[in-house]
């Protein structure tokens, strides 16, 4: 007895010792596996182990029950097709527990019973590969010129403080467009106490800015297992930089940071690849010190993608929301991506679209909207970042380095976790979803006359650009300090509506559904206040809408979502540059445009196509909503769990299978692949609306239908603007004036002639359809078309229209970009461009890479699948 106790013990303190630091990695001698344990279902970890004939390495990360397993490769490397002996053992294993009775071929009852339980045991079985996340930052650095200010300083050695050249902190040419820092500065508040971690290449805690305030506690490189998070890819500079605009210390190098007394630790993970268990521990590494996890990476931001977290990150963050920071939950904020020029939107990102996430687009020092900043209705708030001239000035990697050349939303995102770290030394009880709901309601409205900007229910003014505006650090801290807490979050998911009898299997192979014509189509759920009263759901804040779409080009698919009170949420628009055939499989959309509007009522969905059924066509299959909001009762709150399966249509009580091969590995190239080289000196603009949606509520509120539903699209923004509307109205009055008289004097001219015909000259009807036979008047169909097209209606007789939609813009005229997909002539009646010289002009052909140029505009590129594994780079 005395030894089963020993032997209990030294089990606890093994556990207790994997649980602990993270082991290296070695993928090319072993094969490693993520498994869920239920130790609720009668078999223990270890007798799961041992009937799969694997290695116990370590827990995942804080998931309680998660374990990371491995076995050995066999020497001679297996055919790519071979089945997976662990995924294999598995599979004979959940055969054997679900066999029926047969006289032959009966297991013993006592073993069958076992091998029930260890498949009921056994939750989850994936195998891990290796990933590479990419950082959202702008090119390297340029050499400066040798007239200007830092071409003299480098030139001569000059290395005073950079302060001045902060304009993030205090603008010298723009007072209007700064973080707004200083006075918080002058109440005492400077971050102290407070831990941020970058998520990122790794930081250079040797550098003179940083040291004093680096958090090695918190830090781990999940790139090469190591303890400290040393940047050491040439170029491993983002996280460091990132750092500096947080936390760089108040001293002599360089400049200083948002919250300079708060402290910043460095997860690295964007330095090679890395699998979902790795990735998973590092969104929760250290979570119950760190406050803050700066995210400035996702997938490639080349408007083809479509990628998301898998389900072991789904959990991670999750596990962050509910546990980290002692319940309070861990603060994500996302870089909303720098693709807008690719013609990306941020809604195809499921990290930035995540109800987690505040996510942060950009706006230049002059408070315009760069190019490259992606537009979304997931958007919450924007920050200041590289633009019209000028970039970022923030620490750089080395032990006395400074950088002028940061930008990209990757600098957006770390300035609001600065600001967000001021209000926590403020009000360290701020939970999660306080910061999301002071983002919203502290939120500085900038560009008032921009179109982009929309009324919600509430009375607040929405942009797709811009969120709910620009984060004003002493607004946001203000409000902190008298913020009353929300009440805990509340949940509900609706039923999925199906259309034509659509499904989905796990496996992605669609059946049934509606054919998506000329019109489009629109379905309505209804929400009633029995519904909100059944799941405790008082007030509403983040809305889901997830859709099943097969199509055989997927960037040709528009859709939107229209509440009870007439608020049109754009969830995605045409991007000329995805071609994948994979559709929508299950894709979840977010949007944060109807917070604290009343959910009940009808919710309508209208999904497009904005090509020709002649070159693709698709079927809407089916769709759904989540609503998250506040409780009714916070007694009677509970938290949300991560399904393990949650895209098939429709919705299994059973789960599906699991896959029998492993997760595709991921490698997403730098963000410097796709941040436009001039990010930094080309102009921003504030005069065109990101998206021009079908049923969209302008800035009146007026929806503005397109030719999918109307033959006068622009006449409600004529409407608009009375100058063009009353111009326009005289114009056609002294048109139809002059064709009156016209007319009136050739009857008369022709009366004056006039003679009957004789016997047998009869004129057929089809000469008087055709025109006269004499060839004065031919092509009798042409008036008829000319008379179409001058309404700017788009005709099907020409295919290439479809090509030919254009948005003017600010846009550098050296660049040709991918467009937003408007419907041709849309924006004809918008006023001319004040800027000066020639408008510019974004197009729908994507700019094309090096590998590309030559090649057709319109060839095929490679489908990109959506979820966590689908067009990522692969690693070798």
């Amino acid at each position: 007895m005395k030894l089963r106790w020993t032997f209990v013990l030294a089990l606890l303190v093994q556990r207790s010792a994997l649980a602990s630091t993270p082991a290296k990695r070695s993928y090319d001698t072993h094969d490693y596996y993520a498994l869920e344990h239920d130790p609720r279902a009668g078999a223990s970890l270890d007798e799961v182990v041992r009937s799969l004939g694997v290695e116990l390495v370590e827990r995942v990360g804080e998931l309680q029950d998660h374990w990371l397993v491995r076995t050995e490769r066999p020497e001679m490397t297996s055919r790519s097709n071979d089945p997976d002996p662990v995924l294999s053992k598995f599979n004979t294993l959940r055969a054997r527990a679900s066999s029926g009775a047969n006289a032959h071929v009966l297991l013993r009852s006592e073993q069958k019973l076992r091998t029930q339980a260890l498949v009921s045991s056994l939750k989850y079985l994936e195998r891990q590969v290796p990933r590479q996340r990419t950082k959202r930052a702008p090119p390297s650095v340029q050499r400066p010129s040798e007239s200007s200010s830092a071409g003299v300083a480098q030139r001569l050695g000059i290395t005073d403080p950079m302060f001045s050249k902060q304009w993030h902190l205090v603008n010298d040419e723009n007072a209007e467009h700064m973080m707004n820092v200083v006075p918080v500065w002058e109440m005492g508040l400077t971050g102290k106490g407070i831990i941020s971690s970058l998520v990122d290449d790794g930081l250079d805690y040797t550098s003179a800015d940083l040291k004093e305030n680096f958090d090695a506690d918190d830090s781990y490189d999940f790139n090469d297992h190591e303890p400290l998070p040393t940047p050491k890819n040439f170029d491993d500079h983002h996280g460091t930089r990132c750092a500096g605009q947080i936390a760089a210390g108040k001293n002599n190098a360089c400049g200083v940071g948002i919250a300079y007394n708060s402290k910043v630790a460095g997860v690295r993970i964007l330095s090679g690849p890395i699998s979902d268990v790795d990735e998973a521990a590092a969104l929760n590494y250290g979570f119950q010190n760190v406050s803050i996890y700066s995210c400035s990476w996702g997938p490639p931001d080349n408007g083809q993608a479509m990628e998301g977290p898998g389900y072991l990150i789904k959990k991670a963050v999750v596990n962050g929301i509910n546990n980290g920071r002692g319940g309070k939950g861990s603060i994500f904020v996302f870089a909303s991506g720098n693709g807008a020029a690719n013609g990306d939107q941020c809604n195809f990102d499921g990290y930035t679209n995540s109800i987690y996430s505040v996510t942060v687009a950009a706006v230049d020092y002059k408070g315009l909207h760069p190019y490259y900043s992606e537009p979304c209705a997931a958007n919450m708030v924007v920050a200041y970042s590289s633009g019209s001239g000028k970039n970022i000035v923030t620490t750089d990697k080395g032990k006395n380095e400074c950088t002028q050349g940061h930008g990209g939303t990757s600098a957006a995102a770390p300035n609001a976790v600065g600001v967000i770290a001021l209000a926590l030394e403020a009000r360290p009880d701020l939970t999660w979803r306080d910061v999301q709901h002071l983002c919203v309601e502290s939120a500085r409205m900038i560009n008032p006359d921009d179109p982009d900007w929309e009324p919600t229910a509430t009375g607040k003014l929405y942009s797709y650009k811009y969120g709910y505006g620009v984060l004003d650090a002493t607004r946001f801290i203000t409000a902190a300090k008298s913020w009353k807490l929300v009440k805990p979050q509340a949940w509900f998911e609706t039923p999925a509506i199906r259309l034509g009898n659509g499904t989905m299997t796990a496996e992605e192979e669609y059946s049934g559904g509606q054919f998506i014509g000329k019109g489009g189509i629109s379905s309505t759920m209804t929400i009633t206040k029995e519904m909100l009263v059944q799941n405790n759901f008082e007030t509403l804040e983040h809305i889901n809408v997830k859709v099943w779409i097969d199509h055989t080009t997927r960037g040709d698919v528009e859709i939107e979502i229209i509440s009870p009170n007439g608020v049109t949420s754009v969830l995605a628009k045409k991007r000329s540059g995805d071609r994948a055939h994979s559709g929508f499989p299950g894709w979840m959309f977010m949007s944060v445009k109807h917070w604290g509007e009343d959910p009940v009522g009808n919710w309508t969905i209208k999904v497009t196509d904005q090509h020709t059924p002649k070159k693709s066509n698709g079927t809407f299959l089916g769709w759904n909503m989540k609503f998250w909001g506040s409780t009714i009762d916070p007694s009677k709150a509970r938290k949300y769990e991560v399904p393990l399966v949650e895209n098939v249509l429709p919705v299994h009580i059973d789960p599906p299978p699991l896959p029998s091969t492993p997760t595709t590995t991921k490698v997403l190239t730098k963000p410097t692949a796709h941040l436009p080289d001039d990010h930094g000196s080309a102009p921003g603009e504030n005069t065109n609306p990101a998206f021009s949606s079908v049923g969209a509520s302008g800035p009146t509120g007026t929806p503005n239908p397109t030719a999918d539903v109307g033959w006068f699209p622009s006449l409600s923004n004529l409407v608009a603007n009375q100058k063009w509307f009353f111009g326009a109205v005289g114009a056609v009055a002294l048109f139809g004036i002059g064709m009156g008289v016209f007319f009136w004097r050739r009857r008369k001219a022709r009366l004056a002639n006039y003679s009957t015909l004789p016997a047998g000259d009869d004129l057929s009807m089809s000469a008087l359809a055709t025109g006269r036979q004499s060839g004065v008047m031919t092509g009798g169909n042409r008036p008829t078309r000319e008379l179409y097209d001058a309404f700017g209606e788009v005709s099907d007789d020409d295919d290439d229209n479809d090509e030919n939609t254009a948005l003017r813009g600010t846009h550098p005229q050296d660049r040709v970009s991918t467009g937003l997909g408007f419907h041709s002539g849309f924006l004809d009646d918008d006023e001319p461009s004040t800027a000066g010289g020639p408008t510019p002009v974004y197009r729908d052909e994507p700019e094309p890479s090096d590998e590309r140029k030559g090649s057709p505009s319109r060839a095929a590129s490679p489908g990109s699948p959506s979820g966590s594994g689908g067009s990522w780079e692969h690693a070798s």
